[in-house]
């Protein structure tokens, strides 16, 4: 079950501090999910016309007992919330109740620096902090001046036995300016996140997770400026990175410490699209990252790590296009379930495609697959 937090905010660090575990279990469970987009058929299917409000919580209904159940879900939230007018692409406005949604669906942490943050300039920017704050959702990756981010970066959490560091970078902001004075974290900006890392560093974490948004759109397989920044970060402190932005997977390694350097590394390259209105091929899902963490006396490595797939399912309800995040291997082979048979059939290429692909280029990090009511590692 997921722990109960409460959340402090202290000088350079926000703490997510948790109640007291049975100190034999030194274990601390994190799940990631890819890119929460909101398109305009998004937004128009959220709208009740008789509440005349917005409503996503459908979306996630399927999936919120995975993500509630480890301790820590961190989605990435690839829009801003900058109020009306609500607008889907190419410059992101969506309902508060979009966050809303993702906070009753479990997840604890809202990254928020990628190439949409200044979809509507600095007031978006810092109303999407403030609706984040006033809804008790923690964050990172933009903030509204030098002191928020003093205050907040990085985002430390931790348990009884463990403290894990989050950074959130984006390669850029599609040439949009963020005004002074705001900032959105830049992944180019080298020094700066050197700085960030030997902060955390500092604060006596024991693992040191980077979320970065980058790559190129529908590239199944990372491109050089995701390796050369991977290695960039491995070499400058994080353990595990975590990388959303092409819309479609890349795949994850898990190298453990066998190798040169005697340092476990975990990089998952893309984590597709989580919600969003986009059908093609490869783009219509994604998946969710789990990772265990266990310490034993002062050394904290990974336990196990593993995905999810995730299907974005759209069928028509009372006259309304709907969306609806589904755990793909609890359904790929429920045919009664769906509206048609297209539908099931757009989901099991999905579920074959990305089989295929991490069954390729996967290191160590297998499938979670539904056997007898229950979630288990392939």
């Amino acid at each position: 079950m997921k722990f109960i937090f409460s959340v402090i905010l202290c000088s350079l660090t926000q703490l997510l501090i948790a109640q007291p575990k049975d100190s034999v279990n030194q274990e601390l469970s994190l799940i990631f999910m890819g890119d929460i987009m909101g398109h305009g058929p998004q937004i128009t299917s959220a709208y009740d016309l008789d509440s005349k409000n917005y409503d996503y919580t459908s979306c996630f209904k399927y999936v919120k007992g995975i993500i509630s159940e480890p301790d820590i879900a961190v989605g990435n939230l690839e829009v801003t919330l900058a109020g009306p007018p609500f607008k889907g692409y190419p410059q992101f406005s969506s309902p508060d109740e979009l966050a809303v949604a993702c906070q009753d669906a479990g997840m604890d942490i809202l990254v928020t620096s990628n190439n949409h943050s200044c979809d509507r300039g600095g007031q978006g920017i810092i109303r999407t902090v403030e609706v984040l704050d006033s809804l008790n959702i923690m964050h990172t990756g933009t903030f509204k001046d030098k002191a928020d981010r003093n205050e907040r970066y990085p985002l430390i959490i931790e348990n009884d036995c463990m403290r894990i560091a989050i950074l959130n970078y984006t390669y850029g902001t599609n040439g949009l300016p963020f005004p002074e004075p705001t900032i959105v974290n830049l992944l180019d900006e080298k020094e700066q996140i050197k700085a960030d890392l030997e902060l955390a560093k500092s604060k006596n974490v024991d693992k040191i997770i980077v979320v970065t948004h980058w790559g190129s759109e529908y590239k199944l397989q990372p491109v050089e400026y995701q390796i050369e920044n991977g290695k960039f970060l491995f070499e400058n402190g994080a353990d595990i990175i975590i990388g959303a932005h092409p819309h479609v997977l890349e795949k994850m390694v898990w190298e453990k410490t066998t190798t040169a350097d005697n340092k476990e590394k975990v990089i998952a390259y893309s984590l597709g699209n989580y919600v969003s209105n986009q059908r093609k091929r490869y783009t219509n899902g994604g998946a969710m990252f789990k990772l265990v963490l266990k310490k034993e006396g002062q050394t904290t490595s990974v336990k196990e790590c593993g995905y999810f797939l995730t299907w974005v399912y759209t069928p028509i309800e009372d006259g309304k296009k709907k969306y609806y995040v589904l755990p793909a291997a609890q359904y790929e082979k429920d045919t009664s379930f769906f509206d048609s048979m297209e539908s099931f059939n757009q989901m099991k290429l999905f579920i074959d495609d990305s089989r295929k692909l991490f069954g390729d280029e996967n290191v160590n990090v297998p499938e979670y697959i539904y056997k007898d009511q229950q979630w288990i590692l392939k």
